[in-house]
Formats: structure tokens, C-alpha cells, sequence
């Protein structure tokens, strides 16, 4: 069972972008990918609101989001956050095992 939040960080003056940036060139992001457990971790800018970037993170289980949670990298994300002053909402996704059901396939193109 595959957890996934979607994080949504807004600022402004693109803060959020130049966050995304330097969690990417500090190496923080690399970090977080080699944690136990970490299935994807990716930014992505929105087209509709330039001043939000989507985190889209995702955990084998919520062990390995406690353990990400209290990790030492956290005080890093927690410092840049405060640093270019984000705002965020969330949402919370749980994989379904039985996957997509066959009558949505038909819409995937492979």
C-alpha cells in the first residue's frame, strides 16, 4: 500500500520555484530519494498559477513517512520554508492494490 501526498507550495515572486531550485541543487532532494521507503519525489510547476509548485511525494508505507518526518533532513525543508515564506495545502492518497480497473485501461495510452 503505496501513500501519496500531493503538496501544493505557494509563495510569492516565484519563491516557491526558487525553493523547488534549491532543494533540488543542496543535494536535499537526492537525500530524500535515497530514504527507506521513498517511491517518487518530484516538483512540478503549475501552468494555471506560476506561484505554485506541486510536490508530488510518494512512500512505500507511513512507517517510512515517520521515519522521513523525523529525519534531520526535515529541519533543512522546514528552514527553506521559512526562508522564501510558502504556504501550503495538501492531499493524501492511498494506492489501491487491486490497480486500475480494466474499463479505465482503455483510456491509457501506452
Amino acid at each position: 500500500m503505496a501513500i501519496t501526498v500531493n503538496l501544493r507550495y505557494t509563495g510569492k515572486d516565484s519563491s516557491a520555484k526558487k525553493f523547488a531550485e534549491e532543494m533540488e541543487a543542496s543535494g536535499t532532494v537526492d537525500a530524500i530519494r535515497a530514504e527507506a521507503g521513498n517511491l517518487r519525489y518530484e516538483y512540478w510547476v503549475s501552468f494555471d498559477d506560476p506561484e505554485t509548485v506541486l510536490l508530488i511525494d510518494s512512500w512505500e508505507n507511513q512507517a517510512a513517512i515517520d521515519a522521513h518526518h523525523a529525519s534531520p533532513i526535515m529541519k533543512t525543508i522546514a528552514e527553506l520554508r521559512d526562508k522564501y515564506d510558502l504556504h501550503m495545502t495538501f492531499e493524501r492518497y492511498v494506492s489501491d492494490e487491486a490497480g486500475m480497473p480494466e474499463s479505465d485501461q482503455k483510456f491509457i495510452r501506452k
